[in-house]
């Protein structure tokens, strides 16, 4: 997280903000438009100079903010977030599939060697398919916006520290934390399987709030402690295997999976 201001008050004009999707189902995208009670305030603080899932316009050449939403599954994609990255003061990450690649991930064990794709054909200009990857894999990111699909406010939030500099500080604590202070009842004393053992906290836990166990779409906090997950599955009955497979629906991806046993 950058803790100062990425346009300081003597900078001429709003920000120029561009929004691009790449592989997801453009959810997170009309998340950001339900913030309705803060829309108008939040476009009347930045210049929106593309937004893909509005507009046909081509992107433009020059802006200061890209907001990436999807996961990189092809050539042209990769070439496009090292382009955003290289015009941009400042990249902004949305949503389960740019900051752990997300559903998308879940293609890319052993994606080199299938023989087949979901696709018989792919548009000339993408390029070839490639192992999906987060944005964050691909390029430095500066922010993250996490969950599937992202809470609109807290994209308002991450975008008014992108602004204007902030203090505030990425939690790496696991969502169980959310379930005491929320009191709510933990899963695994009925026997189910819920992720908050070692999903990254900051959601809320909403999920769980609504009587369903959390599925890990936030990604592993780096506080996960997965051999003692497993033990606390295997404690309540629950198959460990179960556990593990589970997790890959969001963390794929991630190397922790495969580093811890």
């Amino acid at each position: 997280m950058n803790s100062t201001s990425l346009f300081p008050p003597k900078r001429a004009g709003a920000p120029r903000v561009v929004v691009v999707g790449l592989a997801s189902c453009f959810g997170c995208q009309l998340q950001i438009t339900n913030a309705e009670a803060h829309l108008t305030e939040v476009l009347g603080q930045i210049d929106l100079r593309y937004w893909q899932l509005a507009s046909s316009e081509p992107m433009p050449e020059e802006f200061d903010v890209a907001v990436v939403e999807g996961a990189v599954t092809t050539e042209e994609s990769e070439r496009l977030v090292r382009r955003l990255r290289e015009k941009a003061s400042c990249l902004i990450a949305v949503g389960a599939c740019a900051t752990t690649a997300g559903v998308p991930g879940m293609a890319a064990e052993g994606f080199i060697q299938r023989p087949g794709s979901v696709y018989d054909t792919v548009p000339d200009a993408c390029g070839e398919m490639i192992s999906p990857r987060s944005v964050g894999s691909v390029v430095d990111v500066d922010f993250e916006v996490r969950c599937c699909p992202i809470d609109s406010y807290d994209f308002v939030d991450v975008l008014q520290q992108a602004l204007y500099g902030s203090n505030k500080t990425l939690g790496t604590a696991t969502m169980c934390g959310s379930c005491k202070r929320n009191e709510t009842g933990c899963f695994y004393r009925q026997g189910r399987l819920c992720l908050g053992l070692v999903t990254r906290a900051g959601c809320g836990a909403r999920c769980v709030n609504l009587g369903r166990p959390c599925n890990g779409c936030a990604g592993l906090s780096p506080e996960a402690n997965l051999p003692a997950a497993r033990a606390a599955c295997e404690a309540a009955g629950i198959p460990v295997a179960d556990f593990d497979q589970a997790l890959e629906m969001f963390n794929q991806t991630n190397p922790a999976l495969r580093d811890v046993q």
